[in-house]
């Protein structure tokens, strides 16, 4: 079903110059959709519904899939995203597991996640560790917030990044990173709430017996801001000044 709806979504894509523009934006490449299987929801109530009928699902299976949500009373489905950028959230089975969605409207959220399924769980899947776990050359990991940073990112050459899924950072997704036996670099936003973040992501870390280390963006930006702006090269310096466990919590308490 999954599989499915994330083809829908991707074609909506390709037919849409609205979806299409947004991306142009924010200087997503082409070959970056394509690897990431980015889509687009129409902004409509029920546009993924009948296409999936008419596949041969069903309505209460779309449901427990998180796909559609259940009208109140008067019977019936609609679309749980609507006018959305759509991200697939892909194992490292390359199985579609749920989805992300961006408005480009101002309708809030801003970011949309699929509920949890009997397939997907937030806390135990990382946005991008299918990609990353591809790399058997690199030797390092970059931890973000959000779909864009990773995918921005990605766009501009440092394909080596994964995002927790709409939620705090979890012990499960450090033992996900443990196994991979590399160096992980923990690159949130500047912001207070930022730096909180990277406070509880470096403890899960170390309690996980990793190493963490924190790169301190710039005042203000995030991985997307940085990359955009100063380029690879640039970002790859920040690697050598980055902050381990101690010095980190010494600049935090600061």
């Amino acid at each position: 079903m999954n599989k499915d709806a994330a083809l829908y979504f991707y074609q909506n894509l390709n037919k849409n110059k609205i979806a299409l523009s947004y991306l142009k934006e924010r200087s997503i490449n082409k070959n970056t959709i394509k690897k990431f299987g980015i889509g687009f929801a129409e902004n409509s109530w029920e546009s993924l519904y009948k296409h999936m009928i008419s596949c041969g699902h069903s309505g209460d299976d779309l449901e427990s899939a998180g796909l559609v949500v259940k009208r109140q009373n008067v019977g019936g489905y609609y679309d749980r995203f609507r006018n959305r950028i759509i991200f697939p959230i892909i194992d490292t089975n390359r199985k579609v597991l749920a989805f992300g969605g961006r408005s480009i409207d101002l309708h809030m959220p801003k970011y949309l996640n699929s509920p949890e399924t009997l397939i997907f769980s937030k806390g135990d899947n990382l946005y991008g560790l299918n990609i990353v776990n591809k790399k058997k050359d690199i030797n390092k990991i970059v931890l973000v917030e959000g779909y864009m940073d990773v995918i921005s990112l990605y766009n501009n050459g440092i394909n080596y990044s994964v995002a927790s899924l709409g939620t705090a950072f979890t012990p499960n997704q450090a033992k996900l990173l443990k196994s991979y036996r590399k160096e992980v670099f923990i690159c949130y936003d500047s912001d207070e709430a930022g730096l909180k973040a990277t406070d509880r992501a470096i403890d899960i870390l170390k309690d996980e017996g990793i190493n963490g280390k924190v790169i301190l963006l710039p005042s203000g930006q995030d991985p997307d801001d940085f990359i955009k702006k100063k380029g690879k090269e640039r970002f790859e310096e920040l690697f050598k000044d980055s902050l381990n466990y101690i010095d980190f919590k010494i600049h935090f308490i600061k």
